[in-house]
């Protein structure tokens, strides 16, 4: 079975209402701030919603259910590290951000040590976000080719092409209330899909029991470094301890130093109402997780064939939306899979606009007259999505599992990132000098991890943030003697 005309109307006409809804908040982009920050007027629930949007990418939709249904639920432990992360963020960074009209996580950098460090965290930040943005945006074509027929390449530039028209136009409020809208979408989208895969397998909810419970597919914890406590096993990825600690230091990183997200949180009226987002946020993402797991297990119990049948883990959600689902389900699953491509998208169209904006050119130009500014903020996004579409060509037949591989590049730099920050708001006799080696000694060690190592990507981060903390700071101290003789 294939996707009849409703299907393709459902599509069409989301692509379309969501673009077109975009657009209506072109009148209101009349400065930077309104642009990057959306005024500052953006209720908390809708900051959750769009924070939730922007780390839930095709990528997070296709490739969960293929991880659950390959193994099981052990991934939830590290979405529980995440909540723990959300809780340092908002007792740590927060308080920090809402200190000044900041509009880039990057300034802080400038504030607490200079404007090098800052010029090289916000280069960090471009160069992964980038990376990491090209694989997601690639996840699209896995979809859209399987269900449309349209080819990788095509199927990249109409997703492409349809978010860079709002993001362009109405900037940061756009993005975070078409966010709203494409999570509702989504979110009732698998549930839908969730109730009609569990219809389709014969027996329903006792055969889905009865052949995960055997399998052990709806374990949650893996409890095997426990025994060997204080020994870790660093070369598993989903474990009790490293969903816990990876968990929170990536969360800490993701959200805390990302400009992606902490745009958003900066967009929020006050701290308490940024605070009140980023918790709330964290428990949505939680339950969501489990949401995709519990769709991967489903179509385990439906096939029961590995997933090498398919050609890949990722495709097999997809392939069944598109030959099992009943008609207009079918689009509306299609649709729902696309929302999480554009909203993800359009988050990092703006979020990379205004670092490069805020962080590179206004330094340069500061005399820049506001209109000027908005218009090289337009550009800024337009010269990003062109950017992001060679990656995502680039990255085709390139990688493995979609979600690790995305996890994976921005955990490459998280760990440096998250090491110079905490330097900056814990000690105060760290100086600049001390923190750029430290970056640069922790970047090091994460690129070592992901090139030549054994170790789990969900340790990445916290290796990588003790390995930036620790040099950096001894490194402060030294240079700190060295000019004082």
């Amino acid at each position: 079975m294939e996707l009849n005309r409703i299907d393709l109307l459902i599509i069409a006409a989301y692509l379309a209402g969501i673009t077109l809804f975009g657009l209506r908040f072109r009148k209101r982009q009349r400065t930077m701030r309104d642009y990057f920050l959306a005024d500052r007027n953006i209720p908390w629930w809708a900051i959750a919603l769009s924070i939730v949007a922007a780390e839930t990418s095709t990528l997070t939709i296709i490739s969960i259910p293929g991880l659950a249904y390959d193994s099981n639920f052990s991934f939830l432990q590290l979405v529980m590290g995440y909540l723990v992360g959300s809780v340092i963020i908002s007792l740590v960074l927060l308080p920090q951000y809402f200190r000044g009209e900041l509009y880039t996580a990057y300034q802080l950098i400038e504030r607490r040590f200079g404007p090098e460090l800052r010029t090289a965290t916000a280069v960090l930040f471009l160069l992964t976000r980038a990376a990491a943005e090209g694989v997601r945006v690639y996840a699209v074509s896995i979809v859209v080719s399987i269900a449309l027929g349209t080819g990788e390449v095509t199927s990249i530039l109409i997703i492409t092409l349809l978010t860079l028209i709002y993001t362009f136009e109405g900037g940061l409020a756009a993005v975070i209330w078409t966010d709203v809208v494409q999570t509702f979408i989504y979110v009732g989208g698998t549930l839908v899909g969730l109730v009609t895969i569990l219809h389709l397998v014969p027996g329903g909810w006792s055969t889905v029991r009865a052949i995960a419970g055997g399998l052990h597919k709806f374990q949650v914890f893996d409890l095997s470094t426990l025994s060997h406590w204080p020994y870790l096993n660093f070369a598993t990825s989903y474990t009790l301890w490293a969903g816990i600690i990876g968990g929170a230091f990536l969360r800490t990183a993701s959200h805390g130093t990302d400009q992606l997200i902490v745009q958003r949180l900066l967009a929020a009226r006050n701290q308490r109402q940024s605070v009140l987002a980023l918790l709330s946020s964290g428990v949505a993402v939680f339950f969501q997780f489990g949401l995709f797991l519990f769709v991967g297990v489903m179509l385990f119990a439906y096939y029961r064939v590995p997933s090498a049948a398919f050609g890949r883990a990722d495709r097999i959600y997809p392939t069944f939306i598109v030959s099992r689902m009943p008609h207009g389900i079918s689009g509306l699953l299609i649709a729902a899979i696309l929302a999480a491509a554009m909203s993800n998208l359009s988050a990092a169209l703006n979020s990379l606009a205004s670092s490069s904006m805020m962080d590179f050119y206004l330094r340069i130009r500061p005399t820049v007259s506001e209109v000027a500014r908005l218009r090289l903020a337009r550009m800024a996004t337009l010269g990003w999505a062109l950017v992001l579409f060679g990656l995502a060509v680039l990255a085709l037949h390139r990688v493995g599992r979609v979600v690790e591989v995305g996890l994976q590049i921005a955990s490459v730099a998280y760990g440096a990132l998250l090491g110079v920050f905490l330097l900056g708001v814990l000690t105060r006799r760290a100086n600049q000098r001390g923190a750029m080696v430290g970056m640069i000694s922790g970047l090091a060690i994460e690129l070592y991890l992901w090139g030549w190592s054994q170790i789990a990507f969900t340790w990445w981060v916290a290796i990588g943030t003790s390995v930036t903390f620790v040099v950096g700071y001894a490194f402060s101290l030294a240079f700190s003697a060295t000019s004082r003789a």
